[in-house]
């Protein structure tokens, strides 16, 4: 399948390495004043980009984060949402457990877009633990009124066979499970290409990013549709 394909580029050996260093800097240092996520303001309609340094953009400027590229597709299609990023760079699922509900607890928040579960892949950490602490998530977003578009992710070529069926099988498993929209791969098209990614291989640059706000737009899309047809009823 594609996916699987895409998902067996996603990390070299070497790519795996690289940013399993880089991410356990970030973390270190996360959250602080400069890597805090944004926290929704009471006025417009919210989508919560929920995630790590792939939603908070690490390595390109604010503007070229998939967050804000998104925003402007909302904009030039005349959707009346605000994107908040909450994204931090080296967070992991359990990490997102202790904060979603901080980053949902103000503000009109109708979509959180949760992409959450690389770093746990990284660290070689158990895929159930993972996908349990997703679906607290879900849940949880749920309760606050929240729809959820889950990003799919997949384990490096180096993680055993095993472990890269299990990977590749939670986040269907869960999506169905919970009853939320799935982008099956969120760096579709985007992974495993040298021209699209910063030289750790596994971070998008700016190019990259708007693919990856691309796909990400092509499963946000009819779900703000829907909810703007149900409005209007």
């Amino acid at each position: 399948m594609r996916v699987v394909a895409c998902g067996l580029l996603l990390f070299t050996l070497s790519a795996f390495a690289a940013c399993k260093g880089e991410l356990s800097k970030e973390a270190a240092s996360a959250p602080s004043a400069t890597s805090s996520p944004a926290k929704p303001v009471k006025s417009v309609a919210k989508i919560v980009a929920f995630g790590d340094s792939l939603t908070a953009g690490y390595g390109l400027s604010p503007e070229e984060s998939y967050p804000s590229l998104l925003q402007k597709k909302l904009a030039a299609d005349g959707f009346d949402y605000e994107i908040v990023n909450a994204g931090i760079s080296g967070d992991t699922s359990a990490s997102g457990v202790r904060r979603i509900d901080w980053s949902l607890e103000s503000g009109d928040v109708k979509i959180v877009i949760l992409e959450l579960g690389a770093n746990d892949i990284l660290r070689g950490q158990p895929i159930a633990e993972m996908k349990k602490n997703l679906s607290t998530i879900i849940e949880r977003a749920k309760a606050h009124g929240a729809r959820v578009l889950l990003a799919g992710m997949e384990a490096p070529t180096n993680s055993g066979i095993d472990y890269r069926r299990w990977t590749h099988g939670a986040f269907s498993e869960l999506a169905k499970e919970q009853n939320v929209t799935l982008i099956p791969f969120l760096l579709d098209r985007v992974a495993g290409i040298q021209s699209l990614n910063q030289e750790d291989g596994i971070h998008p640059n700016p190019e990259g990013a708007r693919i990856m706000a691309d796909t990400v737009y092509q499963y946000l899309k009819p779900m703000l549709e829907k909810n703007d047809q149900a409005a209007t009823k």
